[in-house]
């Protein structure tokens, strides 16, 4: 967790819902199936202090790294170690985005050993923020935006789909994630139970569990066929 999810905003949008400037230069497209290593909107501060609006790619890439090989398998940082990770540690402390995201996927195996996909989206149709670290990754003539998601222990329901999920941040605390400060452990904080209440845990087809598939019938809520029930002679 987290290796899925959707986020099909514009960049005009999102840069009005965080109250950004657009600097992605028209490559923000709409994606309900985003993948590692995909490049996404993530929005950041620039040096004067102001929010922007980018495209970074998914899987983070410390500036020491000597291939963008491993990028895949640095999707998620996890919150309990983010702080004293040699890879994620410096970003953590100084670069930390928002990565704005319509819902993210998981799978729950069933008993006859397929799996049911999941979509945990706002119930209201709201944007969601999860927390990410950004790097800047340089090799040869190529630079490249890189970042992770934070995870943490689920909580609630969620708890019932996987044992992790993405660290969420409501709105009122998106100026403290990106603002600069010396004790960053404290944002870490997970959302109240009433604001993970609205969060909508939507079962999807299986169509998401291939990347090349993409278009919001991703998304769309599927019926669940009921439990088998065992037999009884009486």
């Amino acid at each position: 967790m987290c290796g899925r999810y959707a986020t099909t905003r514009s960049s005009g949008e999102l840069s009005a819902l965080f109250e950004s400037s657009d600097d992605t230069d028209g490559q923000v497209r709409p994606d309900h199936n985003v993948a590692p290593t995909d490049p996404v909107p993530l929005v950041r501060l620039t040096p004067e202090g102001h929010r922007s609006l980018c495209v970074g790619r998914w899987g983070f890439l410390p500036h020491w790294s000597r291939s963008a090989a491993g990028a895949a398998r640095m999707i998620n940082a996890r919150a309990e170690t983010v702080a004293t990770s040699r890879a994620y540690a410096r970003a953590f402390a100084r670069r930390r985005c928002l990565v704005p995201a319509d819902g993210w996927y998981e799978w729950v195996r069933l008993p006859d050993g397929g799996r049911q996909a999941y979509f945990m989206t706002p119930a209201d149709g709201s944007v969601l923020a999860l927390a990410g670290i950004w790097s800047v990754w340089e090799s040869g003539t190529e630079t490249r935006l890189t970042f992770s998601v934070l995870t943490t222990a689920a909580l609630g329901e969620l708890a019932e789909v996987h044992d992790r999920m993405p660290v969420l941040l409501p709105s009122q605390r998106w100026s403290s994630w990106l603002a600069p400060t010396d004790e960053p452990e404290h944002l870490l904080a997970t959302p109240s139970p009433d604001w993970l209440a609205g969060l909508e845990i939507r079962p999807v087809g299986p169509a998401v569990g291939d990347v090349r598939n993409d278009g919001p019938h991703l998304t769309a809520r599927v019926p669940m066929e009921p439990a088998p029930q065992e037999l009884t002679l009486f």
